[in-house]
Order: structure tokens, then C-alpha cells, then sequence
């Protein structure tokens, strides 16, 4: 009956040409007036006439006298016998249009009539909502009406739908609507043939919706019996042991009320009690039931006389497991609707797999740009210099913590991030220059102390960020054009962030490549990495060279940090947490060149990445796995992917 009223309101909705005359010309109050019993008492079988003539008014104030009524918000005065939207206020009403929702004064509490639709109106109301609103102007709330379809998808539902495509401006809305259609229409559809042509035009989606809908068609419940049905649509027919224990199988026989439930001890126990006499229960005496086997001897005497049930034993178990059949029973009865849903959600499955797999690269790749802009700078004084500076984490933190800074005297986020990012350069420059002259020069071929006045300097930098910006993580925030996702399906997504940060590594991949490959600088660099006795000799000072090599690592690491800085927290320690990564991004890739620096970001970048999709619970189990590998690829290839020629490689 309630399917009836519902679908009443929709012949009302898509398919009445010539409402009624006083439907179309009266206002709401005229169509509540004329069905005031309705409105006033409502009932499920009644209500169907006030629904028709709601559908066909066209008044905009319909959708929402709907959701008052629903909520038991309608109230009526039975001073001037009109209805109103009412909410208590003292000892009165405060009363609202039923049309416009504009105050209309108060009434006393004894002159209003409350008006409570039972349950099942409240589902005749809820049905017609969904149609008003599937053509509503609002978006939102034509979203919220393909949310409740969605959710609860009904045979109903699917001719409203339909008549709300032609009009939809929304075109990701009108495709979602589509979507929906064919969903309604493969699990509702007239016949066999029509409800299959829907399950193919879904097959090429990839959505959660689609993934969702094919599935409940595909639902199943487990069914037991002596031999397979012949008549019914069986999913499968699941094995004891791999499929089903032998426990679960015989525990669904007696649920099915096919086998006797076992004894418990518990049970046991309670029998025996309740049979003892003289000291004695099925012939063996109160003292020697302590004994287990006692007590099953007992118990099985009193099962012989027939006074309580009998034991269920391991093998009786077995037999009547064995002697039975267990399946799973799709519950769409037709096989063809079945089948075509199941080949469709394969086809799905298998394309969402290959999008999980875009995805993932996408994530490889944009883990590989932020390991790259961190590790290139050390790349270049590592390899030029072969300085472990265990402080380059600390530069990136300096670039972060300038951009802060900028951003509390630039309010214009697009703006102070253009003065960050070359001001960050600036400021780690200055910083690397000044560590290189004032202790790295004094410590050049003499590595372990390098390591550990640089460790020590990374700790004091920690401390002085600490005591300037407190020890509570810093806000950095993106401008707002950064602000969201490049979407392109319901699987594959990366943030606007990171695709910014992987086009400023290949900016400054480029301009590194300029540098070194173009300039005057970039030719005294890669003469003093090759041989700096030689490149001394032809004029080129290697102490400035390293100064500025170390400078210009210093401020690379500054701009990462800025970059960095815009999805990580800022914080002193913050640096920290990508020294390690750096040092393995040089090694892996080979010390000192930038093409190298960056097949070792991919590499480990993608690495991480597919360790964590394969145990997404544990980072900490990934780093450790990809550290191991990379102990075994130094092995294999100890001068990295691409080796250098010349000091840093060793020759």
C-alpha cells in the first residue's frame, strides 16, 4: 500500500500534463484546508489525495511543509482552523506561515492542535521528499535526495529519477543520476533482458556507488541441506576445510535444526545433578564424577534410558557434516542477472586495480619530489666536497620556519609564498656559508670529525629554533588556489600540494642542470669534483668553490623546506625527520650527481610507497624493509644507480 501512495505521487510528479484547476490556482493553505482531515489525522491509506494534490501544485513552500510534517513541526489553530509551523515559547506557540515560514504571532497552548504523523506516513512523506528534491534548485539539496536513493534504493525511486535527467544542469550530477538510474533499473527492471543491458552500461565505471550496487545484487546467504537445491540460484558450494571448519558447518546443521545441539560440560553437569540418587547417577558413584570419563559414562547411561539427549561425539559430528551439503544462496533468484553482475563487477574490480596502481605511482612520484628537493643540496655538497653534514636537515627547518615568519608580516598567503621561497634560499645560503667557513673548512678530509661537530650543530640548531619559536608546531598555510585535489575518479586523486612541490623539483631540476652544465660556476664545480688539484692549478679556487657549493646546497634545502612546510607540521624537529631518506636518496642514487639524486628519490620513493600499500597498518615495518633492501643494493651496486667519475666516486 505505501509503495501505491508513493507511486501515486509520482504518476503526480512526471506524468500528470494538466494539474488540477484548484491545485494549481490555490496556495498551500487552500490545499491543506481542502484535505484538513488528512492533514489534521493522518493515516497511510488517506493521505494518498493530499500527496497528489502536493505533487501537482507546484508551490514552492511544498518540500518543506513536507519536512515540518515529517517532523511533527505542523501544528493547527483551532481558533481560525488554519495550520501553521509551531514551536513552543512559554506557555503559548510561536506560530509561522505555513507558505513563507514568516512569523504570524503566538496562540495559547489550549488552542493549538499538535499534529503527529505515525511511522508509516513519515515513509509516505520521506518517498515524496526524495522526488521534490531530485529537482530542487538548491544542489545540495539534489545531492542529499541521490544520497537517500543511494542508500536506500527502491523500484519506486527509479521513474522520478529518470524524469529528473533531461532538466539536471549539473553535469557531475546528471551523470551520477545516470548512474543511478541503471543501478535501480538492474535490480528493478521489468524483465531479464532489460535489468542485464543496465549491469553492461555499468561495467566501464569504476565508482564506489557502482562497486556497491553490484554487490547487492551479488549478495548471497549460506543455506544447508541434504542435496543441492535444484531450483534456486547457487552462488557456490563451499568445502569443509578450506571454505568452511568442520565446527561452523555442524554449528549451521543445528541452527537449521538438522542435528542434535551438543553437551555442554556445563549441560553434563546440570544432568548429572538433577539425576543423582543414593549417591549415585547412571550406576557410577558421587565420587568418582570428578573424573571426566566418569562423567561421560554417566551421562551416557541416563542418555541410554532416554532421560536426557544424547552426546554428540567427534564422529557423530563428522557424519552428519558429511552427509549434508553447504552453499551460499545468491538472493536474486534469476542465474542471468547474476551472472552478468558478477562478470560486470570483475571487469570493475580488475579496472579499479589498475587505477589503484596510477594512484600509487602518482603517490611514488610525489614522495620522490619532496625526497629530491631534500636530498639534491646534500647531493651536491657530499658529492663535490665529501662532507657529511649531518646538519642539512636543520637548513630545511630554516627555510620552513622563514616562510612562517613572512607569512605573520605578508598576510596574502600567494604573496608571502613568493617572498618566502626566494628569502629561504637566502637565509639557508647564508647559514651554509657561514657553517662552511667557520667549521667545515677546518675539518675538510677528516670525516669522522666532520660528522660529529655537524651533529652537534644540528642539536644546537634544534635547541635555538626551540627557544625562538616555542616547541609547538607552526602553522604554514597554502594559498587558497592550492587548496584542494586534482580528482580524476573516485580512485585516483593527489592533492593540488604535492603536484605544486613535484613541479617545483623539476624547476629546480632544471635550473641545477643550467647551472652546472651553463655556467661559469657550474664548469669550476664539476672541474673541482673531478680533480681539484688540476682545477687549482688552471686558476679556480677550490675553498671558494666549496663555500659556494656548500652555500648553494644549503639553500636548495631552505626552499625544500618551505615546500615542505606546506602539508608537514613545522616544527625544530621537523629536519630531522628527513636526513635519513637524504643521505639514502645520495647513496642509493650515486654521490654527487643530479640525475643520480633523482633516480634514487624515484626509486626509494616508490619503494616506500608500494611497501605501504602492501602493510598500509606499520610505516615503521616499511621504513625498515626499505632499508634493508637498500643495504642489499649498496652490496650489489656500492657507487649507486648512476656512478660519478672523478673524487667523489673514488677513482
Amino acid at each position: 500500500m505505501c509503495r501505491a501512495l508513493i507511486l501515486l505521487i509520482i504518476s503526480a510528479l512526471v506524468g500528470l500534463a494538466a494539474p488540477r484547476a484548484d491545485a494549481q490556482s490555490g496556495t498551500l493553505q487552500d490545499i491543506l484546508q481542502t484535505h484538513a482531515g488528512e492533514v489534521a489525522d493522518p493515516g497511510r491509506r488517506t493521505v494518498g489525495p493530499l500527496m497528489e494534490d502536493l505533487a501537482g501544485s507546484g508551490l514552492p513552500g511544498v518540500a518543506r511543509f513536507l519536512e515540518r510534517w515529517s517532523d511533527k513541526q505542523v501544528v493547527r489553530n483551532t481558533g481560525d482552523g488554519l495550520f501553521y509551523y509551531g514551536t513552543e515559547d512559554g506557555d503559548g506557540y510561536a506560530l509561522a506561515d505555513i507558505a513563507t515560514d514568516e512569523p504570524a504571532g503566538r496562540a495559547a497552548a489550549d488552542a493549538i492542535e499538535e499534529i503527529r504523523p505515525n511511522g508509516g506516513v513519515r515513509r509516505v512523506i520521506a518517498g515524496a521528499l526524495v522526488q521534490f528534491q531530485l529537482s530542487d534548485p538548491d544542489r545540495a539539496a539534489r545531492v542529499a535526495a541521490l544520497d537517500a536513493i543511494a542508500r536506500r534504493p527502491a523500484a519506486d525511486q527509479l521513474e522520478p529519477l529518470r524524469a529528473s535527467i533531461p532538466d539536471e544542469p549539473d553535469p557531475a550530477l546528471r551523470a551520477r543520476k545516470d548512474r543511478l538510474a541503471n543501478l535501480l533499473t538492474a535490480r528493478f527492471g521489468a524483465d531479464t533482458e532489460t535489468r542485464i543491458a543496465a549491469i553492461e552500461r555499468l561495467s566501464d565505471a569504476i565508482d564506489l556507488e557502482t562497486r556497491a550496487g553490484l554487490s547487492q545484487i551479488l549478495s548471497a546467504e549460506r543455506g544447508v541441506a541434504v542435496n543441492l537445491p535444484a531450483d534456486a540460484n547457487v552462488a557456490r558450494v563451499l568445502e569443509i576445510g578450506s571454505d568452511l571448519s568442520e565446527a561452523d558447518a555442524y554449528s549451521q546443521l543445528v541452527e537449521a535444526d538438522l542435528a542434535p545441539p551438543p553437551v555442554t560440560n556445563a549441560g553434563i553437569r546440570e544432568a548429572l545433578a538433577g539425576a543423582m540418587a543414593g549417591g549415585r547417577v547412571g550406576g557410577v558413584p558421587r565420587a568418582d564424577l570428578s573424573d571426566p570419563a566418569a562423567r561421560t559414562r554417566a551421562y551416557a547411561a541416563l542418555a541410554e534410558a532416554g532421560t536426557v539427549p544424547p552426546l554428540v561425539t567427534p564422529e557423530d559430528r563428522a557424519v552428519a557434516v558429511a552427509d549434508h551439503v553447504f552453499y551460499e544462496l545468491y538472493n536474486e533468484p534469476d542465474p542471468a542477472v547474476t551472472d552478468a553482475a558478477s562478470a560486470a563487477l570483475a571487469e570493475v574490480e580488475a579496472r579499479v586495480g589498475r587505477h589503484q596502481v596510477l594512484d600509487l605511482g602518482l603517490d611514488a612520484i610525489s614522495l620522490a619530489s619532496i625526497y629530491f628537493l631534500a636530498a639534491i643540496g646534500l647531493a651536491i655538497t657530499f658529492g663535490v666536497m665529501g662532507v657529511i653534514n649531518m646538519a642539512h636537515g636543520e637548513f630545511i627547518m630554516i627555510g620552513a620556519y622563514t616562510a612562517y615568519v613572512v607569512q605573520t608580516i605578508v598576510p596574502n598567503y600567494t604573496l608571502s609564498l613568493v617572498v618566502a621561497l626566494p628569502l629561504a634560499f637566502a637565509v639557508a645560503f647564508g647559514a651554509g656559508v657561514a657553517l662552511e667557513r667557520l667549521v667545515i673548512r677546518h675539518l675538510y678530509h677528516r670525516p669522522l670529525e666532520t660528522l660529529l661537530a655537524t651533529f652537534g650543530i644540528s642539536i644546537a640548531l634544534q635547541q635555538l629554533a626551540k627557544n625562538i619559536f616555542g616547541t609547538q608546531a607552526r602553522p604554514l598555510t597554502a594559498p587558497g588556489w592550492l587548496d584542494g585535489a586534482w580528482v580524476l575518479n573516485d580512485v585516483v586523486a593527489i592533492s593540488n600540494i604535492r603536484i605544486a612541490i613535484f613541479a617545483l623539483a623539476l624547476v629546480f631540476l632544471a635550473v641545477l642542470l643550467l647551472i652546472l652544465k651553463r655556467t661559469r660556476l657550474g664548469l669550476e664545480v664539476r672541474a673541482v669534483t673531478q680533480n681539484p688539484g688540476m682545477a687549482g692549478s688552471m686558476g679556480i679556487d677550490p675553498g671558494r668553490i666549496n663555500m659556494l657549493t656548500f652555500g648553494l646546497g644549503s639553500g636548495i634545502a631552505g626552499v625544500a623546506g618551505v615546500a615542505i612546510g606546506l602539508y608537514a607540521q613545522v616544527t625544530s624537529e621537523m629536519g630531522a625527520n628527513y636526513i635519513v631518506q637524504s643521505f639514502m636518496t645520495v647513496v642509493v642514487g650515486g654521490v654527487g650527481n643530479v640525475w643520480g639524486t633523482l633516480a634514487g628519490a624515484t626509486l626509494i620513493g616508490g619503494l616506500q610507497k608500494g611497501i605501504e600499500w602492501f602493510n598500509p597498518s606499520n610505516t615503521l615495518a616499511a621504513q625498515t624493509y626499505m632499508i634493508l633492501f637498500i643495504i642489499l643494493f649498496i652490496q650489489i651496486r656500492p657507487k649507486g644507480i648512476v656512478a660519478l667519475k672523478g673524487r667523489a666516486a673514488g677513482d
